[in-house]
């Protein structure tokens, strides 16, 4: 399962790079809004990388949020983008939800992993 979460995530990254640089009208619009959007983007990007690298998860959002700032920054020169802090904050706040999110469903699992394995030691008597 990892390197088909690895795949996804990979993939959403790849479709948030070309959403956020690409020509504004190849962008895919939606009525969310603006801010709706990007929170929904960034929030499948953070929970995608959270699973596919759970061991990892605290380094790798950490570079998430310098690779976003990093992407938005480039929209300076992207022809038709422009960079906003605003921007910036959803995208950033919402992939860390998406870790958090991707972490809380570990612990749920582990949990849950934990409990069936108790009850479940051999034939009742």
């Amino acid at each position: 399962m990892s390197f088909f979460m690895r795949t996804i995530a990979w993939l959403l990254a790849a479709a948030v790079t070309f959403a956020t640089l690409g020509p504004p009208g190849l962008r895919p619009h939606s009525d969310l809004g603006q801010d709706g959007e990007h929170a929904l983007a960034f929030i499948l990007v953070g929970l995608a990388f959270g699973l596919a690298y759970g061991r990892r998860r605290l380094l790798v959002a950490g570079a998430a949020v310098v690779l976003i700032g990093v992407l938005e920054l480039m929209q300076f020169w992207a022809p038709g983008r422009h960079a906003r802090m605003g921007d910036f904050l959803v995208d950033a706040a919402t992939a860390c939800l998406g870790f958090a999110l991707a972490a809380a469903a570990d612990w749920l699992l582990t949990r849950f992993r934990t409990s069936t394995a108790l009850t479940s030691e051999g034939p009742a008597e």
